[in-house]
């Protein structure tokens, strides 16, 4: 599940060309925190976080 989330943030973080800095910014979720579930070096993500993750993703499709 975390390696579908990784790869659909990469992928629409492309397609908007933004950093993970400004995705950060749009999410609400630290760039430490992004860069780690990016990288795929995160087993486990908080609810809280998956839920902004997800709502973000779904306001961009």
């Amino acid at each position: 599940m975390i390696d579908g989330l990784a790869k659909a943030l990469g992928r629409k973080r492309g397609e908007l060309n933004i950093s993970v800095a400004e995705l950060s910014r749009q999410t609400g979720v630290s760039r430490w925190t992004l860069d780690s579930i990016l990288a795929g070096r995160s087993e486990m993500i908080h609810t809280e976080t998956m839920n902004k993750l997800n709502s973000w993703l779904y306001q961009h499709v």
